[in-house]
């Protein structure tokens, strides 16, 4: 909400004065993981009251017309912030190399990842991410993507440490951050800038621990800003904001202006002028398609339409897009005049209340089903699956001939490594195809198996 229409703390009077924070820490180098894992929290450190009162005056502002999308800093860089693994990992050419030699990429996707209800579900989700750096090295995740509403309610800085560095305080790879709506909104009770704690905790300067972060290792992520490129081995992401409205999704209008539409069309244009080859994803908070018969969770068209204008002027066209926001895993298909097929996929269960898409005591949706029917000008939509019952995460892997998106459900266990639901691209054809999976071992052990059974 723009914070000229915030009331004063309390219905009025002047505001106590709010202590200085304390200063982050400076290392110099990238940190992950604690030195040692340590067992999962079972409460939260800081109690989280409810929010019911700050809604209502929401509420109360939403009917006046007053909540209106805000502008946010201008990110490091330029037209088009970039970030590359490199500069992520410190600048560490043998990581960057093992990558490129093992010849794929994995990382992590996941949005809506905190709670204020307490740490059961969060850590239900981390433990399974974390089971996966257990895998073959060609297999194992080298960062994780956070797809927006990472502090609820109001992205606050004294809930980073619960709801954000001590759930992921074994996950021994970067972790970067989509803002979410919730990021960005500001309670109207709170005194601060929009986005500051998710500035300070993924945008800073340079590699240092955060005051959020308490005791933890893990610094600060160095990303240029809520908007940016980020560059790594097979794979390029096109990160937005799609501010803090509830619904829709925006990412230009006469409150925020047009920086982010240049920004794409700039990455997009570098993109053609390159001949990139590697896998092109878009990741953003508010998804472009979305189902459900409860929730007011829906498509934000507006922000499809921009997005879809500068990809039609340049040319370009994302492989996939990767959102949150819904609570809950849905997966689109988006089949272009072309014929290429786009995954839109949306995995907002990474460990907030989970909503249903269904209405009460009725089934859900049966799927596949076509959203919208291919019309002159008109692309058709597909809605190919989804989970409104469990937590979990998308697992990407991207190589140079394919770009895969994995979805596994948290309840299924450390110990399972088979997707709940996955969708492969050709990045030549950009059309849906079989996986080209790796001979990780098991074909000789089935070769051996089919061996003995035959008496040989």
């Amino acid at each position: 909400m723009s914070t000229h229409h915030r009331p004063r703390h309390g219905g009025g009077g002047t505001p106590p004065a709010t202590p200085p924070a304390p200063a982050p820490r400076p290392v110099g180098h990238p940190i992950f993981a604690q030195p040692a894992p340590t067992a999962d929290p079972t409460t939260f450190t800081v109690t989280h009251p409810s929010d019911a009162a700050a809604y209502a005056e929401i509420a109360k502002l939403n009917a006046q017309g007053l909540i209106k999308p805000l502008p946010f800093p201008a990110p490091r860089g330029g037209v088009e912030p970039t970030l590359t693994l490199d500069q992520v990992f410190g600048g560490n050419p043998v990581a960057i190399g093992n990558i490129t030699s093992q010849g794929q990429i994995v990382f992590h996707a996941l949005g809506d990842c905190g709670s204020a209800r307490g740490p059961t579900t969060q850590n239900q989700v981390t433990d399974k991410l974390v089971s996966d750096f257990q895998d073959h090295a060609i297999e194992t995740p080298q960062f994780a993507l956070l797809l927006g509403d990472i502090i609820y309610n109001f992205g606050e800085a004294q809930y980073y440490y619960d709801q954000f560095y001590d759930p992921y305080r074994d996950y021994s790879a970067p972790v970067l951050a989509v803002a979410g709506n919730h990021d960005g909104m500001v309670s109207p009770f709170a005194h601060v800038a929009t986005l500051e704690a998710y500035l300070r905790n993924f945008c800073a300067d340079t590699f240092e621990v955060a005051p959020e972060a308490g005791a933890l290792s893990r610094t600060a992520q160095i990303q240029p800003g809520v908007f940016f490129t980020l560059e790594a081995p097979f794979v390029r992401i096109l990160v937005l904001y799609s501010n803090m409205l509830e619904d829709p999704g925006v990412i230009q209008n006469a409150d925020i202006g047009d920086s982010q539409i240049q920004f794409l069309r700039a990455a997009l244009a570098r993109v053609k002028a390159e001949n990139y080859q590697g896998a092109l994803l878009f990741a953003h908070h508010h998804p472009a398609y979305t189902y459900s018969a409860t929730s007011r969770h829906g498509w934000s068209v507006q922000m499809l339409a921009d997005m879809d204008a500068v990809c039609t002027e340049v040319g370009v066209w994302p492989h996939a897009v990767l959102a949150g926001h819904v609570h809950n895993y849905q997966r689109f298909t988006r089949t272009r005049p072309d014929g290429s097929h786009i995954p839109y996929v949306a995995c907002g269960n990474g460990g907030h209340n989970v909503l249903p898409l269904g209405r009460r005591g009725q089934p859900g949706p049966r799927v596949p089903q076509v959203l919208q029917p291919a019309a002159a000008g008109v692309d058709q939509v597909t809605f190919e699956n989804y989970d409104d019952i469990n937590y979990g995460y998308l697992r990407v892997i991207a190589d140079p001939k394919q770009l895969r998106i994995e979805y596994h459900a948290a309840s299924d266990g450390p110990g399972v490594k088979s997707p709940d639901d996955a969708v492969t691209i050709d990045l030549a054809t950009r059309q849906t195809t079989a996986y080209l999976a790796n001979d990780l071992g098991h074909p000789a052990e089935a070769m051996a198996i089919r061996r003995l059974r035959m008496g040989a």
